[in-house]
């Protein structure tokens, strides 16, 4: 797990978590708190829902060490967080990179998140060496999916499955 951005937490982070972190978020997403005051409306808060999710199962910190070889030394955006906001931005109903400033326009919901520029130089770089930066992605979120599915336990779509057993799927 990379310590550069100790932000961006994996699974296992609680394991080896000093008495001192106690208190301190472990989320590239800010804390949220809810109140009956019908102020501060946020249209898109569906979305720390999928984003929490993808923390718990440890694929913002995936994304942050697998993406790590593409960080600018003086960067103040971590790429695993820029390729996650994208996901996330699709997810919204998005259809291009601009859209991540659906996300950009609620920072207390999903704190700083790049801009057009950065995002496009990213992608850019990540496009340089394609074939490395979709293996790397593809392992952060290998990652995450086996935690997961280990977490759910026998609700786990793979759960009693083998070769006696295989997983039917009737379209």
């Amino acid at each position: 797990m990379s310590r550069d951005n100790p932000v961006c937490l994996g699974p296992d982070h609680l394991k080896n978590r000093s008495t001192n972190l106690v208190g301190k978020s472990t989320s590239c997403y800010p804390s949220l708190s809810v109140d009956g005051r019908a102020t501060g409306v946020v249209s898109h808060v569906g979305a720390v829902v999928l984003l929490r999710a993808a923390e718990r199962a440890g694929l913002t910190g995936a994304l942050s060490d697998a993406l790590a070889p593409w960080r600018k030394p003086l960067a103040s955006h971590d790429p695993g967080k820029i390729v996650l906001d994208i996901a996330v931005a699709l997810a919204l109903g998005g259809d291009c990179l601009a859209d991540v400033g659906l996300l950009r326009a609620e920072p207390g919901v999903f704190g700083p998140v790049a801009s057009d520029p950065t995002v496009s130089r990213l992608i850019t770089t990540l496009a340089a060496d394609a074939s490395k930066a979709l293996a790397a992605i593809d392992s952060a979120r290998a990652s995450a999916r086996a935690a997961a599915w280990a977490a759910a336990g026998q609700h786990s779509p793979g759960h009693g499955i083998d070769a006696d057993h295989p997983l039917i799927v009737d379209l």
